[in-house]
């Protein structure tokens, strides 16, 4: 099953490349079909084999043997890798399966935010119908309260609202994602989300400022940090939670 559920997550992975590069682009995810963004070659079936066909062709395409981008096949092992441990964590659940295909978006959203420095309502509207058939489901065969579910996206959604209204220190589409975050997680786990994110993000924001990467007052995409906050939570929240009352409850 972990083998299964493995190739699942890096064929998926395959196609959130398409979405990351074609959605900031404005063009179809669906058409036309993949193709080399240089020479135009039509890939062909033996070309698209996740990861395994970018090691067969060394990194390059096929035909006028321009270098293809690392991120591909990464983006496609760590999408594999994601989908794995959700299923070892949650089993044989419709959870497993929606929180991997939140998980998926949150690539793409991460992606997307840091090449462009721009949240997509395209990707932020899928989230939000995704999550309402997730609740709707989950709630119907008693895997999650749904009542906690709503309260997280609406506790999830003014946090961040707050902190960029007060602040500006981020973009209005980061409260979409803390929404959407919180409708996945619930009240408590959208707030150890939310928590990591904001640390995760400002010892990066601060070891940017210290090797001068960037300057003070130069934009730094939020998303990514809250992805990466909401899927630690997604797995290990409860743990967190435990952990933090026996030492401060």
């Amino acid at each position: 099953m972990y083998f299964i559920v493995f190739i699942l997550g890096i064929t998926i992975g395959s196609f959130l490349n398409v979405c990351i590069y074609r959605i900031p682009r404005e063009e179809s995810i669906a058409f036309p079909a993949s193709h080399c963004t240089n020479c135009g070659y039509k890939l062909k079936p033996y070309d698209l084999i996740p990861i395994f066909s970018y090691i067969a062709l060394r990194g390059r395409c096929r035909k006028c043997s321009e270098k293809i981008s690392i991120i591909y096949p990464l983006i496609e092992l760590l999408n594999g890798i994601i989908y794995v441990i959700i299923f070892h964590f949650y089993g044989v659940s419709i959870s497993t399966i929606f929180l991997s295909i939140f998980s998926s978006l949150l690539i793409v959203i991460s992606a997307i935010d840091f090449k462009t420095m721009e949240i997509y309502t395209s990707t932020t509207v899928f989230g939000l119908v995704l999550a309402v058939i997730y609740i709707i489901l989950a709630s119907y065969f008693n895997e999650i309260n749904y009542k906690d579910k709503l309260l997280g996206g609406l506790v999830g959604f003014l946090i961040i609202f707050l902190i960029v209204k007060i602040s500006r220190g981020m973009g209005e589409g980061d409260y979409e994602i803390a929404g959407l975050c919180g409708l996945f997680l619930g009240l408590k786990l959208v707030l150890v989300a939310l928590f990591l994110g904001i640390v995760i993000g400002g010892i990066v924001a601060s070891i940017i400022l210290i090797l001068k990467l960037k300057g003070r007052k130069a934009e730094i995409a939020f998303g990514p940090y809250i992805a990466i906050g909401t899927f630690i939570s997604m797995i290990l929240g409860d743990r967190i939670l435990q952990i933090y009352l026996a030492f401060f409850a």
